[in-house]
């Protein structure tokens, strides 16, 4: 096997041959669908079976499928398989707002997952002998058993440490020689700032590589990151409706996310209208998952915005890319008519070393006027200088008001003001609807 590739026959597939796997595997797919009670309906409605997908852009026929409609027949109506005997995990999102959206997978579903994430992990250069650890939560959340059966596919030795807890983390990075980490951005950053506050080298660990995602960051995040903690920190996507984590991954060239085509077919379309956009543009990212059997999806709309970067790849892999997560349509705030995604303000904030990385965005309403309120704290490299910060706050301002198109009040706070979250960052506080 060449040392660059987990499965080179696979990863290096022409596109022909890709396209051809693909369909074969989209009417197998189909043909299994076919079995739960909601695609059942949908097929007999819309006249589908697996003859009547003749290439790929026949999925067109089929209807988009929605968290609405995972939720509207919660928790088993997607499912295709037999669960009784065939059944073996059920994952969950949160279901914070109604019903989770649920997905049981069989023996296989998880032995494909787990390969996934190994070619994933093997991309980046992590090998069996790298200590691979893990702060995702375990449990219903994805994060964790996934990147657990990918990492122990790989032949790591892996180190199961679950979310939280700073100052366990870094002791069993120091004594445990931990040399490959898996964390959400925000969490990535929190981990390095206590590492500095326990008097440590952040950079002066055995760390070497770090897996990020879950959370949309921008490159400039990303590069604070690297340099906070001396690692290569390469972006991932996924999700629970299409397994979890290893769906999309970077290779060593860290441009564009390389998107696994022998399991899953990509859509980008418009999320008004619904139809596809040329290669380049930014939509939605729609999926349909290829090697899964008990609950196959078909047409996932995800509501994540990205694109389909142009060009091949340095590293020889021939899998699309798609470029970072941009947001997602459904995190979008509008204020004063102007679409904003959290991303945007966050871009304009890492670049000032006076700034720490936590903020928070509150969206008010004002004698009926909506209002911004971004509050960011300081780092430790910010002056006490009343007249040095405000020119600081004034510039941050210019700077949202050209890449936002509203002007927002900045406020800048001590560190530890803000909420500080282990878990996924909350950004946004939209209080206009208490008013």
């Amino acid at each position: 096997m060449n040392t660059q590739y987990w499965e080179e026959e696979v990863e290096t597939m022409s596109r022909e041959k890709l396209n051809e796997l693909q369909l074969q595997r989209l009417r197998k797919t189909i043909s299994i669908a076919a079995n739960a009670p909601y695609y059942k309906e949908v097929f007999n409605k819309h006249g589908i079976t697996a003859n009547s997908i003749q290439t790929l852009d026949d999925i067109r026929k089929i209807p988009f499928t929605t968290k609405a409609d995972m939720r509207a027949h919660y928790p088993f109506g997607l499912v295709a398989g037999d669960m009784k005997n065939d059944g073996v995990r059920i994952h969950s999102s949160s279901g914070t707002t109604g019903n989770p959206t649920v997905i049981v997978h069989s023996q296989h579903d998880l032995d494909s997952w787990a390969n996934l994430i190994a070619r994933c992990l093997y991309m980046v250069g992590i090998r069996k002998t790298d200590v691979f650890q893990n702060s995702s939560g375990y449990g219903m959340f994805t994060g964790g058993l996934g990147f657990q059966y990918g990492a122990e596919r790989l032949g790591c030795l892996t180190v199961p440490a679950a979310a939280g807890n700073s100052k366990r983390q870094i002791k069993f990075i120091n004594d445990f020689k931990t040399t490959a980490l898996h964390a959400i951005p925000s969490y990535a950053i929190r981990l390095a700032e206590v590492i500095q506050e326990e008097g440590l080298d952040a950079a002066g660990t055995t760390l070497k590589t770090l897996v990020i995602g879950a959370e949309p960051h921008t490159d400039e995040q990303r590069r604070k990151i690297e340099k906070m903690l001396g690692v290569k920190a390469y972006n991932s996507f996924g999700m629970t409706e299409m397994n979890g984590p290893g769906v999309a991954f970077e290779c060593q060239e860290q441009d564009g996310m390389h998107f696994w085509e022998d399991c899953y077919l990509v859509e980008i379309i418009d999320p008004e209208t619904g139809k596809p956009v040329p290669d380049g543009e930014i939509g939605e990212l729609v999926l349909t998952t290829l090697d899964r059997e008990m609950m196959p999806l078909i047409r996932y709309r995800t509501r994540d915005l990205t694109r389909i970067l142009p060009g091949k790849c340095p590293c020889g892999r021939t899998h699309l890319r798609i470029d970072r997560i941009k947001g997602r349509s459904d995190d979008m705030f509008i204020i004063k008519g102007v679409n904003i995604f959290p991303m945007q303000v966050e871009k304009i904030l890492v670049q000032f070393p006076e700034l720490g990385s936590n903020y928070l965005i509150t969206l008010e309403t004002v004698n009926n006027q909506d209002e911004m309120i971004v509050e960011v704290e300081l780092s430790d490299l910010s002056t006490d200088n009343y007249i040095e910060l405000e020119k600081v706050r004034k510039e941050i301002t210019r700077q949202l008001k050209d890449e936002i198109l509203v002007t927002p009040k900045v406020k800048l706070v001590k560190k530890g003001t803000l909420p500080q979250s282990e878990g996924k960052a909350v950004r946004v506080k939209d209080l206009r609807n208490n008013q």
